[in-house]
């Protein structure tokens, strides 16, 4: 049978493998993956305690998490696309700074 142990766990590792990406990659789509991995791994959890406790809360939480996680997307692939036509590149070691 399945806990919320187990939830939590798999929250664990998608959220590490998320941290992970974020630190340690360079590549911009790269990040911007990782933190949707990492509020995914949220997600998770909040609906493992949401189911837990019986309670709403949680899953309605989960609703505007993932508003927000599209407004994220939407905010940062437009950046990425301005950020490319300005610099030529993706990397995140060489845009050192916003200045043209």
């Amino acid at each position: 049978m399945i806990t919320v142990n187990h939830y939590l766990l798999l929250s664990f590792i998608i959220f590490s493998i998320g941290v992970t990406g974020v630190l340690l990659r360079r590549n911009i789509l790269i990040v911007l993956m990782s933190l949707e991995l990492i509020f995914n791994s949220v997600n998770i959890s909040l609906v493992a305690f949401s189911y837990y406790l019986h309670s709403m809360t949680g899953m309605v939480l989960v609703v505007f998490t993932i508003t927000i996680a599209a407004a994220e997307v939407g905010v940062g692939l437009a950046i990425l696309v301005a950020v490319y036509r300005l610099r030529r590149t993706v990397y995140v070691d060489e845009l050192n700074t916003l200045k043209h």
